[in-house]
């Protein structure tokens, strides 16, 4: 009897461990920098800052700092890949945390939950699939959030193209709406990319198979996405236990090779799409633990080709 009490006691202090770093882990904020050999040969680097999920709210103090100091890093371009908000009073912080980065060309795409409020939702309803848009969410003021970002100069792209000037390149960035949702309509933005452009990056907030392939087809260098918390949860020596989308488990987070497929009457030439998936910044009110997943912004230096 003895025996049995002190293994349920030490469980439960374990468990009770886990839970404390993992809530520590979810504040962790990390900076990733990573190189993608992308450019034509000869041509400088482009430094993109790629930041996703922030699911901001009103209490969340140190990250508005911490994605305010990013700005000290001096990027060309910055893109955001969706989900800014998780509370109806988070604008304010959202554009406290990203006013030192406006004055910088900046391109961004909408996730579910900056169109509805969050909700609590059992965690382990995850190893089943992707989520479903639970009817009760309330809507968000996710028109106030689009209208400041765009006066102050950044591109909405949901089902969208656009060229942005920077860094002295023409760059051609094409976005869809949120595709876990099914608000993406790729045919609106299909297309080869523009001969006059220095490079083409795509833009989802949640990396579905139909959207990635697409892009891939298309020629585009580069695709931009997020949503998947890298897992969130994720088993050590394993990784991430789900995306919650259909993208392979071994791309939840980082950069990744994407096949373009073969065609007969269109064969591209060109080398395969890149994808970058950032693991993000934020989670769920409802969720606010990491493991093995610390929540990121990533620095991507496009260099040349080689």
């Amino acid at each position: 009897m003895q025996t049995r009490t002190a293994i349920l006691g030490g469980g439960a202090l374990l468990g009770a461990a886990a839970l404390a770093y993992a809530r520590w882990e979810a504040a962790s904020y990390r900076l990733r920098r990573v190189a993608v050999p992308v450019l034509d040969p000869g041509a400088s680097d482009l430094r993109v800052l790629h930041l996703s999920d922030l699911h901001m709210t009103p209490s969340r103090h140190r990250l508005q700092d911490w994605v305010a100091s990013l700005a000290e890093l001096r990027p060309d371009l910055v893109i955001v890949t969706g989900d800014f908000l998780a509370h109806r009073e988070a604008i304010d912080p959202v554009m406290k945390a990203l006013e030192p980065l406006l004055h910088v060309p900046g391109a961004f795409v909408l996730g579910s939950n900056d169109y509805y409020a969050p909700r609590p939702i059992n965690p382990l309803s995850y190893l089943a699939g992707p989520s479903d848009l639970h009817p009760d969410r309330g809507e968000l003021p996710w028109p106030d959030l689009v209208a400041r970002l765009t006066s102050a100069g950044w591109h909405h792209l949901p089902n969208a193209r656009t060229t942005i000037e920077a860094a002295g390149r023409t760059i051609e960035i094409r976005g869809v709406d949120d595709p876990h949702i099914e608000r993406d309509d790729y045919g609106l933005v299909a297309g080869s990319p523009r001969e006059d452009s220095d490079i083409s990056i795509g833009v989802a907030h949640a990396p579905y198979l139909r959207v990635v392939d697409a892009m891939a087809a298309d020629g585009l260098d580069l695709m931009l996405a997020g949503h998947t918390h890298g897992g969130q949860v994720c088993i050590p020596g394993i990784g991430a236990l789900v995306t919650n989308c259909d993208l392979d488990r071994r791309q939840a987070s980082g950069l990744s090779h994407v096949q373009r497929p073969l065609m007969e009457f269109a064969p591209h030439d060109r080398p395969d799409m890149w994808l970058h998936v950032s693991a993000g910044l934020g989670t769920s009110p409802y969720a606010p633990i990491r493991f093995a997943c610390p929540p990121e912004a990533t620095l991507l230096t496009l260099t040349a080709g080689g």
